[in-house]
């Protein structure tokens, strides 16, 4: 339970303030709030048990230039797709509103990538490093879906209050200052 308790509060901490918290409110803005969870969800619960294993062996196995790079690149690419937009159809429009699991994919797929290297994946490391391996996945699971969940409500409530092209573009400015960021980290690091 230690390894729940300070993994759940480290975790949720960290979160505050990072950039999936504002990629959480991104997605909470264009898709329903349930699908965006649930692909935090998964992409946590991933990247967090790929964490506790690499803790559990080494802390320092973890190439995260390369990782750092990838990631930036298909920031970069979200940035473009966003802005690129998309037009429904009335008949598309319909089954979007019914379907979720193209939201739930995007999100998984968007935050897996953001998590690889991140501070939250570092600081999930190290606490396997000290604290058991499954009390550690669990509340650093718990803790960074808490915080992002957060980061949803405050998302929808904006959403419901500005204009979908001002939406678009700052999300398609996040994405872009996220995969720049990204790529400059490892000459800095």
């Amino acid at each position: 339970m230690d390894a729940f308790w300070i993994s759940l509060a480290v975790i949720f901490v960290a979160e505050l303030g990072d950039k999936s918290q504002l990629m959480a409110m991104t997605f909470a803005t264009r898709f329903k709030p349930w699908p965006v969870l649930a692909g935090i969800t998964v992409a946590t619960a991933v990247v967090h048990l790929v964490s506790v294993g690499l803790g559990r062996l080494a802390g320092d196995l973890i190439p995260t230039t390369a990782i750092t790079v990838i990631a930036g690149l298909a920031f970069l690419g979200f940035a473009v797709w966003t802005l690129r937009g998309d037009e429904l159809t009335d008949e598309e429009q319909q089954k979007a509103s019914r379907t979720t699991r193209s939201a739930i994919v995007a999100v998984t797929v968007a935050f897996f990538l953001a998590e690889l290297g991140d501070k939250t994946m570092l600081a999930t490391i190290t606490l396997a490093t000290q604290y058991g391996w499954f009390g550690t996945w669990l509340g650093s699971t718990v803790g960074m879906v808490a915080a992002d969940a957060l980061a949803i409500v405050v998302g929808r409530m904006l959403g419901k209050h500005l204009p979908e092209k001002v939406i678009r573009y700052g999300a398609a400015a996040a994405f872009a200052v996220f995969g720049i960021l990204l790529l400059v980290e490892p000459l800095f690091a």
